[in-house]
C-alpha cells in the first residue's frame, strides 16, 4: 500500500520513528496525501499537534475546521515542507484509533517519492478546487458544533493534565485561541 507522511522537514530518505505525545516513537503516515499534507501545518510545538480535520460524512473526502476564522490559512500560508511517499505491508504498520486513514510504523521506512510543498495554503486551496478536500469555516458552524469541539478539546487536556504545564505549546495555544475552553479547565481543576 502507499502512504503518506507530512513534513516540515525537506530531503528525508528515510522515515524514522519519532516520539509525540503517544507511548512510544511512531511515524505516522496516511493513506490520503491530503491528510499527510495536513501534517505540515502544526499550530503548536512538538511534541504536540494541532490538526483539528475529520471526513465528510456522505463523501469521506477531508474536511479541515476552522475553529476561529481564519485559522486554516493562519496556520498553512506561507508553510513549507514535504509530503513523502512510502510502499509499505499492512502487516509492517498499525492502524490509529479513531483515524480510518492513519497507519503507524515503529520500523524505519524508506521514502520512494518526495513531492515538495512551498506553500501549504497554496495547496489546500488546490485540492478544494479538486474536490479532494473541504474547509469547515468556522463562520459556518452552529454553536453546538463549536461546544462539541470545545468539549474535544476541555477532554484533551483534561486527560494530559495541563493544569500542570501551563506553559506548554498546547495549553499556551489554548488560552490565546479558547480561552473559554481554558476557563472552564482551571475552573474544573479547582
Amino acid at each position: 500500500m502507499i502512504l503518506y507522511h507530512g513534513s516540515n522537514t525537506t530531503g528525508i530518505k528515510t522515515l524514522q520513528p519519532r516520539q509525540a505525545d503517544h507511548d512510544r516513537p511512531y511515524i505516522y503516515m496516511s493513506t490520503l496525501e491530503v491528510v499527510a499534507a495536513f501534517y505540515l501545518c502544526n499550530a503548536v510545538e512538538r511534541p504536540y499537534y494541532w490538526f483539528p480535520y475529520g471526513f465528510d460524512k456522505e463523501t469521506g473526502v477531508p474536511v479541515y475546521h476552522e475553529l476561529y476564522p481564519g485559522a486554516l490559512k493562519e496556520v498553512s500560508l506561507g508553510v513549507s515542507g514535504s509530503i513523502y511517499k512510502v510502499v509499505a505491508q499492512e502487516e509492517d504498520v498499525l492502524p490509529f484509533k479513531n483515524i480510518p486513514v492513519a497507519r503507524l510504523a515503529t520500523a524505519p521506512m524508506e521514502v520512494v517519492e518526495e513531492i515538495r510543498v512551498e506553500d501549504a495554503y497554496s495547496l489546500f486551496m488546490d485540492y478544494v478546487r479538486q474536490g479532494k478536500m473541504k474547509i469547515g469555516r468556522y463562520e459556518d458552524k452552529t454553536e453546538k458544533q463549536l461546544a462539541n469541539w470545545h468539549a474535544m478539546i476541555l477532554s484533551y487536556i483534561t486527560e494530559k493534565g495541563m493544569i500542570n504545564t501551563p506553559d506548554c505549546s498546547y495549553a499556551l495555544y489554548i488560552k490565546e485561541k479558547f480561552p473559554q475552553v481554558w476557563r472552564q479547565y482551571e475552573e474544573n481543576c479547582r
